[in-house]
């Protein structure tokens, strides 16, 4: 499986899209710095997910959020 996640920064109005195989390690380590883009508006609490069994429809979907249209449908639906 494949989960495209939205994190929303605990401290500040920042959210950041990405994508992983296993979403608790993945969120560790956001919130333990170890992801330089990241590490300075921990902590992150995980707003949504959405999970996917075929890769590529995940890589299409994470890019879509990262889009202008995609963060507007992220904040207006998610």
């Amino acid at each position: 499986m494949k989960y495209v996640y939205i994190l929303q920064s605990e401290v500040s109005e920042h959210f950041y899209v990405g994508i992983t195989d296993n979403l608790p390690a993945r969120i560790g380590k956001h919130n333990a710095g170890e992801v330089p883009h990241t590490s300075k508006f921990r902590p992150w609490k995980l707003k949504t997910y959405v999970a996917f069994s075929d890769t590529r429809q995940a890589v299409a979907f994470e890019k879509y959020l990262k889009s202008a249209s995609g963060r507007a449908f992220a904040k207006k639906r998610l």
